[in-house]
């Protein structure tokens, strides 16, 4: 009986022993099982992190390119105004040559104070208006001659050494808008 007792013990060793080594697989198997599903969630979260990175780098490419887009509209729309005004200005500068031709005309003839002064008064508000919108005449005579902002109309022997390499008529005048030349002043330069 005592054999019969120990063999039952024995048999309830084993059978408990086997079902722990199954609790134990199992466990070990749920425990693969998390471990794989915690590789994913890392994977996940990697992947999630990754576009999320990448969203904000494209947000972000988004923004830059709208503020340039937006700076150069501006830029472009100024442009645009200064061009129509540069324009409207260069269309001006035949009246302003016509003013100044006829008041040079006009005072070598005698009785015609008047009109001297009637176009003298025109010329002078009419530069006076260029002049706010921020047209400078190009002083050419007596100075040296630039390609920047004298145009050689013809060569003239100059009258002294001195004067070789200068400007010495102005045949047309020349006009810079805001530091930019609108016009060439066209001069005779002493060779």
């Amino acid at each position: 009986m005592a054999e019969h007792k120990e063999n039952k013990k024995s048999e309830n060793f084993e059978k408990k022993f086997k079902e722990a080594e199954k609790a134990l697989e199992k466990a070990e198997k749920s425990l693969q099982e998390a471990q794989k599903a915690q590789e994913e969630a890392e994977k996940a979260k990697e992947e999630a992190l990754g576009k999320a990175e990448a969203n904000k780098n494209d947000y972000l490419r988004l923004m830059a390119e709208f503020d340039t887009f937006r700076r150069r509209s501006a830029e472009e729309k100024l442009e645009l105004t200064k061009s129509a005004s540069a324009d409207t200005i260069k269309g001006l500068l035949p009246v302003l040559d016509d003013c100044e031709i006829a008041l040079k005309q006009l005072s070598d003839i005698e009785g015609s104070e008047d009109a001297v002064e009637g176009i003298s008064l025109i010329l002078n508000k009419l530069t006076s208006y260029l002049k706010t919108k921020g047209l400078e005449k190009i002083e050419a005579k007596g100075k040296d001659f630039d390609t920047e902002f004298h145009e050689a109309v013809t060569m003239f022997p100059a009258p002294s050494e001195d004067l070789k390499g200068k400007v010495i008529d102005v045949a047309q005048n020349g006009y810079t808008l805001g530091g930019k030349v609108l016009r060439y002043a066209k001069v005779i330069v002493g060779a």
